[in-house]
């Protein structure tokens, strides 16, 4: 098993950790919950947390790239397009090779990648069904891109449990505690850590059926709280990543939290 010293993340608000804590607090997130994993095996491993909220994949390369490059890490996460698949005039072909050209700079200074795929938005949010196609293009591409860089992939698209609602947070944007702890012990696996399997595979136990009027009112609820501000603040070309910088600009020693639930 290859001991990592030095993790550094890229990505957007998952990779922030939205959905794992909040502004006051600060969010925790997977990438944080894989540094301890990984802090484990190695007490000296240094982490660093690039990734913006609101970002979309040109604007993590343009960003982060050269800043993780400069870091020299030697394990680097990259999550990135999701935010470009929900916006108008998505072209995956163009966030691919964005994506593609973090793969060959990282991959080629000497850093292992990981990376992964997107889930069925059209299950986790009904109304979002028309931008299916669209996850399922730039993940066709996304898989090639890994494979021609030797990118370690989580590919979690056909997996059931990935669309559960207990994976998401309320506003089905960002993952739950319980997901990102998913997404940290999927990315362990992945490394083929000490004390990672594939139990973040399970499923989770069964619900009980909602009346439809639930699932309907519930629809709605969630595009007047979440999706229609999403898209006024994009129709006045706002994000929610304005004015925000790195949580963990610099390599650092991963320093346990006081509380919260490991992966």
């Amino acid at each position: 098993m290859t001991a990592y010293t030095r993790y550094v993340a890229l990505g957007d608000s998952q990779t922030e950790g939205l959905g794992d804590g909040d502004d006051l607090n600060g969010h925790r997130g997977w990438a944080d919950r894989l540094a301890e994993h990984l802090a484990r095996a190695n007490p000296g491993l240094r982490y660093a947390n690039l990734a913006v909220r609101g970002r979309v994949a040109a604007q993590i390369r343009s960003e982060q790239l050269d800043a993780a490059l400069a870091l020299r890490p030697d394990l680097v996460t990259v999550m990135a397009g999701m935010n470009d698949i929900i916006r108008p005039g998505f072209d995956a072909a163009a966030v691919a090779g964005v994506v593609e050209e973090m793969f060959a700079a990282l991959t080629g200074a000497g850093a292992h990648v990981v990376s992964v795929t997107f889930p069925d938005i059209a299950k986790i949010a009904p109304m979002a069904r028309p931008l299916r196609p669209r996850v399922l293009d730039l993940n066709d591409r996304i898989r090639a891109a890994a494979a021609r860089h030797g990118v370690a992939l989580v590919d979690t698209f056909a997996m059931e449990f990935v669309t559960d609602a207990r994976m998401w947070s309320v506003d089905r944007l960002h993952a739950s505690p319980a997901g990102h702890a998913r997404i940290a012990a999927a990315m362990a696996h992945a490394l083929g850590l000490a004390g990672s399997d594939d139990s973040w595979m399970l499923p989770f136990p069964p619900l009980p059926p909602a009346a439809r009027w639930r699932v309907a009112a519930g629809e709605v609820r969630w595009f007047a709280t979440f999706a229609g501000p999403w898209m006024a603040r994009r129709l006045r070309g706002r994000s929610s990543g304005d004015g925000r910088t790195a949580k963990r600009p610099d390599l650092t020693p991963w320093v346990q939290p006081i509380s919260g639930t490991s992966v």
